[in-house]
């Protein structure tokens, strides 16, 4: 594995296309060593079976649960609309003593790398930026101006606001008119069921819903050792606390809440990915493509 795509590495590369450029290259460089040519995160659509029609291509989950018999279509027949959905609330910036990039530059980074690699593909990508509200909004293009504006948008966001996820969601499902992939960046520290309801909606609209939940090691580690002053964000106050006495209900807590943000995800059919902000971005990514290959395939 490559130190070049380790966060620490990349920490000390200037300008956010300079570090998309650089984990760009590395995931290719990695994918020609690779039995797994190649990456894509096309977005399946089904059809109807016809006489003729390559087995292959059965989706026999489907026809399990439905006796039913549906193609997968795939990216040489329908084109990939893709929006990255990116959170830059307050509590995206944090980042632990041990990492080098806050969760908001690690997004930054996997968000600039997926739209270089959706364009490379031919496809149309977009953006939106959110805290409690619509920050800001970059339409899908295939344009070769596009990873510019994509990138520039990303690397200028500016909020020290709360997040709500799930009033969010339901207003993109009403602005994100074509269907397609959409790849929401974020901690998710809000209420499950409110996200999930949000997200519902945009299912109901046929997207495709990817959740990549971005987390600071040190939140799910939860190593502190000594009485400390945890800074509260999104209008949460400081708190002083004995980190000995509060770590196993912490760790009990944010396990649950991940696994139910995991379940309930995996239940209404989105792919859910975690990722630690002190993992390299090579490992991250192909893995992510993988599944994604595995699974419509």
């Amino acid at each position: 594995m490559s130190t070049l795509l380790d966060p620490q590495t990349l920490a000390k590369v200037q300008g956010l296309r300079l570090r998309a450029k650089h984990i760009v290259e590395g995931l290719i460089a990695g994918s020609h060593r690779s039995p797994h040519r190649g990456f894509s995160i096309e977005f399946a659509e089904h059809r109807d079976y016809a006489p003729g029609d390559d087995l292959r291509y059965l989706d026999w989950k489907v026809l399990g649960r439905t006796d039913k018999y549906y193609i997968k279509q795939f990216e040489d027949e329908t084109n990939l609309i893709c929006n990255l959905v990116v959170d830059v609330s307050e509590s995206m910036r944090y980042k632990s003593a041990d990492v080098a990039l806050s969760k908001l530059e690690y997004a930054q980074c996997i968000g600039a790398t997926l739209a270089w690699l959706i364009l490379q593909q031919q496809d149309a990508v977009g953006l939106v930026t959110f805290d409690e509200q619509v920050r800001s909004l970059v339409p899908p293009s295939g344009s070769p101006v596009q990873l510019q504006q994509v990138i520039d948008v990303l690397q200028t966001v500016e909020s020290k606001e709360k997040t709500q996820i799930g009033p969010l969601l339901h207003e993109l499902s009403g602005r994100l008119n074509r269907r397609g992939l959409v790849i929401v960046l974020s901690d998710f520290f809000d209420e499950v069921d409110s996200i999930m309801a949000g997200l519902k909606h945009l299912r109901f609209r046929k997207h495709d819903i990817i959740l990549m939940q971005v987390l600071d090691p040190a939140e799910l580690d939860f190593p502190f050792d000594r009485p400390t002053m945890f800074n509260g964000l999104e209008a949460f106050p400081e708190l002083l606390a004995d980190p000995i006495s509060v770590r196993k209900a912490y760790r009990e807590e944010i396990e649950a809440f991940v696994n139910d943000l995991r379940s309930q995800s995996l239940a209404n059919q989105m792919d859910f990915v975690q990722i630690r902000t002190d993992q390299p971005f090579d490992a991250v990514l192909r893995n992510f493509f993988n599944h994604r290959n595995a699974r419509l395939v």
